[in-house]
């Protein structure tokens, strides 16, 4: 799916992670991906993660699934949302409702959620920590925006809904299907659903915090050290005071941290493998049957198109004009020249188009036909 009329730089300018922002059905042609019933299909999947919402006067409750067949069946009357995360991995369709936001970098999406609701289902009001573009795909949906919170908010008790403990909205919109609305992060938002057959894409983004970053590069690089590395002082002079942590010690010790930690190459590494690995790292997506260099070559003679798998995450950090670190679910490869021109292309938008000269060319065709074998990519017929 591709917008008709929406000014990126615009909203980038404007809107991106300063305000709310209605957009009335850009689309070419808006057209539902997804069924209802397809929905609730996925939410009886073991490997899915999907949630059960309802709601009584003012209790909220929530099942956890997979949930059983009949579970929809039994819901009566009742206010329900049903919210199934990361659709995008399941169901084409609904991953190429990402492709319009690709102006956002690859590393910063996050998955597509995707929400059923009764009428007058919703999760109440509160808020989130990442930018998300609500699309309204089925029926209509109320959203109403209030004010922007933080840490010192107050919410109300409940193990799983991060509910606003008060809600006061400033502005309400009544979407219709193909309309979306932009809510950046931290502004509390409440959507209800108005009639029955309510559906909702929530395209969302990552943004990692300092102490996430921190604690995982911390992890990762103490998972590489020696255990005698560690402090010497050969030039130890007694003290007047042996109670006293001198200065050079200190300057010495802090070096032993920051040397490490300061390391930009090694956390760039780091971080294009932290932040393209696989959403649901325990699915497998790999082929049956490994693929050969020459088979894989054969089928590229063939003209059959090549796909990104949609559960996986492509990401390329540049070294120089002519060398590329490319990271495909958690993996880094090192490319240099033909090869860094086809990692860029992986990552890019729209279809993977390889030429000849990539087809003759033998670390290309390692590369793909590594991507191949861990599932990143497939031939068409193959899905």
């Amino acid at each position: 799916m591709q917008f008709d009329h929406f000014d990126i730089d615009g909203f980038l300018s404007d809107y991106w992670q300063k305000k709310p922002l209605l957009i009335k059905n850009p689309w070419k042609s808006w057209s539902n991906p997804l069924e209802p019933d397809e929905l609730a299909g996925l939410a009886c999947e073991d490997e899915v993660e999907s949630r059960l919402i309802t709601q009584e006067r003012d209790t909220w409750n929530v099942e956890h699934g997979p949930l059983a067949e009949t579970r929809f069946s039994r819901l009566g009357k009742k206010p329900w949302t049903l919210l199934v995360q990361a659709v995008d991995t399941q169901v084409p369709d609904v991953a190429s409702l990402i492709e319009p936001f690709r102006f956002v970098p690859n590393w910063r999406i996050d998955d597509v959620m995707v929400s059923y609701a009764a009428d007058q289902g919703g999760v109440g009001p509160h808020f989130d920590q990442y930018d998300v573009f609500l699309i309204q795909g089925l029926g209509q949906r109320r959203w109403r925006i209030g004010a922007h919170c933080d840490q010192s908010t107050e919410l109300l008790p409940h193990d799983d809904l991060r509910l606003l403990a008060a809600f006061e909205a400033s502005e309400e919109w009544i979407l219709e299907p193909g309309d979306i609305l932009y809510v950046p992060p931290g502004l509390a938002h409440e959507g209800v659903a108005v009639g029955d057959d309510c559906m909702t894409y929530s395209v969302g983004f990552r943004a990692p915090s300092r102490g996430e970053l921190i604690a995982y590069w911390s992890e990762h690089l103490v998972a590489g050290m020696p255990d005698d590395d560690r402090y010497a002082d050969p030039d130890l002079q007694a003290q007047d005071n042996p109670g006293e942590i001198s200065a050079q010690a200190i300057a010495k010790l802090h070096a032993m941290v920051t040397d490490k930690m300061l390391d930009r190459d090694a956390f760039a590494r780091w971080f294009g493998q932290y932040a393209s690995a696989p959403k649901y790292p325990d699915m497998d997506w790999r082929p049956e049957e490994p693929m050969e260099v020459q088979a894989l070559r054969e089928r590229l003679a063939g003209d059959v198109p090549l796909l990104r798998n949609p559960a996986s995450r492509f990401s390329f950090i540049r070294r120089n004009e002519n060398s590329v670190l490319l990271f495909v679910d958690g993996q880094c490869f090192e490319c240099v020249q033909e090869t860094a021109v086809l990692a860029e292309q992986l990552c890019a938008k729209g279809p993977i188009k390889i030429d000849q000269a990539q087809v003759k060319s033998d670390s290309a065709m390692e590369l793909l036909t590594n991507l191949l074998n861990q599932g990143s990519v497939a031939f068409e017929l193959d899905e």
